[in-house]
C-alpha cells in the first residue's frame, strides 16, 4: 500500500498517441512529511501519518507545534493517516513526494464532495416528481412516506435536507501522467471536492 496526500488543482485534457483526447484531473500530490508512524505492537495497527503544506507558525496551537516538533518539521495544514503502509520503510519527517506512483497504477482517491445545501428529494435521490397537472398537490413532494400502522416515519426514508459534504471515495482511478519536478499527478477522470480541496491518494485496493 502506497499513499499520498494532495491538492486538486482542476480539470483539463491530455492526448494519447492516437490523438484521443482524455480527460484529467490535476493534483498537486506532496511534499508531504512523515509526522508519525504507527506499529502493530503499541498502537494495535499499522499507519504512516503524512502532513501536507506547512501552516503558519502563528496560526498552529502547542499540540500541533509539539507533534510537528517531534519529527523536526513545520506544522502542517492537512494530516491524515494512511493504512497499510509500512512504517518500517520510513523515518519521522521524510517527504513523500509524488514520484511514489507512476504512470499506468490504479489509485483510490478520497476527497468531501461539494455542499449544495438544502435540497429537495427530486435532486438530492433522485426521486421522480409527481403530476404536473393542476390538483396534483405532488409535483416535487416527497410522497409517501410509509405505511400507516406504524405512526411513524422509518428510519432511511428519503427526505429532503442537506446535500453534499460528504467523504467520497472513488476507486479505480488511472493515473495518467506523473511530474515529479512539478509534483503532480494527472488522473483520468474527475474527482470529488472543489478546486483547491484537500485530497488523500491510495493504491487501489481492488483492481478492475
Amino acid at each position: 500500500m502506497k499513499g499520498i496526500l494532495g491538492k486538486k488543482l482542476g480539470m483539463t485534457q491530455v492526448f494519447a498517441e492516437d490523438g484521443t483526447a482524455i480527460p484529467v484531473t490535476v493534483i498537486h500530490a506532496g511534499p508531504c512529511n512523515v509526522l508519525q508512524k504507527k506499529e502493530d505492537a503499541n498502537d494495535g495497527y499499522e499507519a504512516v501519518q503524512l502532513g501536507f503544506l506547512d501552516k503558519k507558525e502563528h496560526r498552529a496551537n502547542r499540540p500541533e507545534k509539539g507533534h510537528a516538533k517531534k519529527a523536526g518539521v513545520a506544522p502542517k495544514r492537512f494530516v491524515r493517516e494512511i493504512r497499510g503502509m509500512n512504517p518500517a520503510e520510513y523515518e519521522l519527517g521524510q517527504e513523500v513526494k509524488a514520484d511514489l506512483f507512476a504512470e499506468g497504477e490504479l489509485v483510490d482517491i478520497t476527497a468531501t464532495s461539494k455542499g449544495k445545501g438544502f435540497a429537495g428529494a427530486i435532486k438530492r435521490h433522485n426521486q421522480a416528481r409527481g403530476p404536473m397537472s393542476h390538483g396534483s398537490r405532488y409535483h416535487r413532494r416527497p410522497g409517501s412516506l410509509g405505511a400507516i400502522d406504524p405512526m411513524r416515519v422509518f428510519k432511511g426514508q428519503t427526505l429532503p435536507g442537506r446535500m453534499g459534504s460528504d467523504k467520497v471515495t472513488v476507486q479505480n482511478l488511472k493515473i495518467v501522467k506523473v511530474d515529479p519536478e512539478k509534483n503532480l499527478i494527472l488522473v483520468k477522470g474527475s474527482i470529488p471536492g472543489p478546486k483547491n480541496s484537500f485530497v488523500v491518494i491510495k493504491s487501489a485496493v481492488k483492481s478492475r
